[in-house]
């Protein structure tokens, strides 16, 4: 059983779904499934995998069903973390569990700063955080030539430049600068330009969140058991090396999961993972607890 529901507030609306029983017969806590720019869509292969859990997911404000009505289109992780505390105590559902992935993980390390009774564990998968890399002014150069492309040629090309930059093995040297630009076709896209420049992915709209940089002493101060995560096919790409220094900053190693960057979507999404096995793991890092 899956319900709908929208918390109203002055700045926006924020749609959350509420999956399986609740409370579950084990007493468990809720498990918040957070994405970015990933709505909740995203996680249902994933929540099918804990139907004796109550699973939680959320459209993230300006994203799919949460129109915003403040009058900006950037996205932050701090504003996104007011956002998922909002939910937590409209639920009284405190403290959840969360697996965020991506810049959703960028939002809950930003939640357990910020709110550290909210979570009792975190496994936050791939956090995208450019501060914490030792070429992070070379990341951020080849960040901005995504958005570059992105508003010169459209989505084809801000895409072709994003998968460039996201699959690039190790760090961002002279001979990444020094490739021609992608080309839309390679990835079996099309070279026209759409005309859309609004894209919470490939704009700067979402900078905020690769340029956050966790609070260290907050993480360490808070209840929470953080878990930073990696695939295993993403260890020398981007996200994977973010994840490994995100580990290491807060003195751990980054637990190994399967597959790549979206190892937990399902066949759906054209970037299907291991879905199951991701899953498994999952619930053995969230059973750790116990």
């Amino acid at each position: 059983m899956t319900r709908t529901h929208a918390l109203k507030t002055d700045e926006a609306d924020i749609a959350y779904d509420v999956h399986g029983p609740r409370p579950t017969a084990d007493g468990r806590p809720p498990l918040f499934m957070i994405g970015q720019p990933m709505t909740a869509g995203g996680f249902a292969t994933l929540a099918s995998h804990f139907p004796d859990r109550t699973v939680i997911t959320y459209d993230p404000r300006g994203l799919g069903r949460s129109p915003r009505r403040d009058g900006r289109v950037d996205n932050s992780p701090i504003v996104q973390a007011s956002d998922v505390h909002a939910v937590i105590q409209k639920l009284d559902a405190g403290p959840v569990e969360v697996f965020a992935s991506s810049g959703g993980a960028v939002t809950a390390l930003a939640l357990v700063a910020d709110y550290p009774d909210d979570v009792v564990t975190l496994v936050a998968h791939e956090p995208p955080l450019i501060p914490v890399l030792p070429d992070s002014a070379a990341a951020e150069r080849a960040r901005a030539a995504v958005r570059d492309a992105y508003e010169a040629k459209g989505s084809n090309a801000g895409m072709a430049a994003f998968i460039a930059m996201t699959s690039w093995l190790g760090e961002f040297t002279e001979e990444y600068f020094a490739q021609p630009a992608p080309d839309p076709a390679a990835f079996g896209m099309p070279t026209e330009d759409d005309g859309s420049r609004d894209s919470p992915l490939l704009s700067d709209r979402s900078w905020a969140i690769s340029s956050y940089r966790p609070d260290v002493h907050a993480l360490a101060a808070a209840r929470t058991r953080v878990v930073i995560a990696v695939g295993e096919e993403s260890q020398s790409t981007f996200t994977g090396r973010t994840s490994v220094a995100t580990a290491e900053l807060l003195g751990q190693q980054a637990t190994v999961f399967p597959s790549h960057h979206g190892g937990f979507l399902g066949g759906e999404s054209g970037y299907a993972g291991q879905p199951e096995a991701f899953a498994r793991k999952l619930r053995d890092v969230l059973d750790e607890d116990d």
